[in-house]
């Protein structure tokens, strides 16, 4: 006689392996490749996942191999869509153009870096924006290594630093922000792609030192202490700020409010599929912006941008300026009217 139970289970993972083959095996109308940063990952799996949805027969993959991994595959053709925790680099720029890459640059979201220590640090209370400087420079390498060194009340306690890899936008971003130039950092510290890794070090350790976005602070924010930064302009006279939507958007939390782009290639964007992926994505990236902990562009920001996709106006906005403190709805004004 045969047993119930095994027939039954038999019956269920034939039935799942059918459906997982099938599912290898699916044939798509059309596939979309999107590789880059793990900051803006989060926002744009989560676009994906809901045009999926409603276009099931459009593939979107959705990888991780850091801002500037992503520009690679994205300059060899490889990828349709490229995201980006900063803006491209002119030397990146050059090679697009070389290898006849035409792209459209669009902003998503706006994110703050968020400096932070562990809970257990009682002593910082704030940060300025020199002595980020003096802590994170190249020459601090191997001599900045106390609490004291920084500012002379804080105690002579070991001074632990835990970053964003080399190849993240964070760490592009971070740098060029705060150092004055993009990639200039001491090499003495704990990097790593995995924010995670970074939360944990930082949590663990009284000396501790990190940075990364805002929204994974926000995840994470009952394992760390967030330190607002003073900025030293005197036009300001606001003193420490703490990051968040609202001193993001209003340009006060300086000078580590950034945005958020994807890049896409204009020959993909020619596809009816790639639009219509567009078109989601601008049309919803302001609820799920909010819904993944990063902050929205202002409204008109939205418009501009489906303006600049409507009117395929190439090229980056930030070849030859600064992404750091600017205006980004006057920017992408001055770029329409052009």
């Amino acid at each position: 006689m045969l047993n119930f139970k095994k027939v039954l289970q038999y019956f269920i993972i034939s039935f799942l392996f059918t459906l997982v083959l099938s599912s290898c095996f699916k044939k798509y109308k059309d596939k979309i490749y999107i590789d880059g940063s793990s900051t803006v990952y989060p926002i744009t799996e989560a676009v994906a996942e809901e045009f999926r949805k409603i276009e099931p027969d459009i593939r979107v993959t959705v990888g991780v191999s850091g801002t500037g991994g992503g520009f690679k595959k994205f300059i060899r053709g490889e990828t349709d869509i490229s995201n980006a925790s900063r803006p491209i680099s002119k030397k990146e720029i050059a090679d697009c153009r070389k290898n006849k890459i035409d792209f459209i640059e669009i902003p998503v979201s706006f994110d703050g870096l968020a400096v932070v220590v562990s809970p257990n640090n009682d002593f910082v209370e704030y940060l300025t924006v020199n002595e980020l400087k003096k802590i994170w420079e190249p020459a601090a390498q191997e001599k900045i290594k106390s609490w004291k060194q920084v500012r002379s009340t804080f105690p002579d306690v070991p001074l632990s630093l835990y970053g964003a890899g080399t190849a993240s936008g964070t760490y592009d971003y971070f740098t060029e922000a705060i150092v004055g130039k993009a990639k200039s950092s001491r090499g003495d510290y704990t990097a790593s792609e995995d924010d995670n890794i970074l939360v944990q070090g930082v949590n663990r350790d009284k000396g501790a030192l990190g940075y990364f976005g805002l929204a994974y602070f926000t995840e994470n924010k009952d394992k760390l202490k967030l330190i607002p930064i003073d900025d030293e302009d005197d036009s300001n006279g606001k003193g420490p700020i703490y990051p968040s939507d609202s001193t993001v958007i209003a340009g006060f939390y300086q000078p580590l409010a950034r945005p958020e782009l994807i890049y896409v290639n204009v020959k993909s964007v020619k596809r009816e599929s790639v639009r219509k992926f567009l078109d989601f994505y601008i049309n919803n990236a302001s609820a799920l912006a909010k819904e993944v902990g990063y902050i929205s562009l202002p409204p008109l920001a939205y418009e501009l941008i489906k303006n600049r996709i409507d009117n395929n106006i190439e090229g980056s906005m930030f070849e030859f300026r600064s992404h750091v403190g600017l205006d980004l709805v006057e920017v992408l004004k001055e770029q329409n009217n052009k």
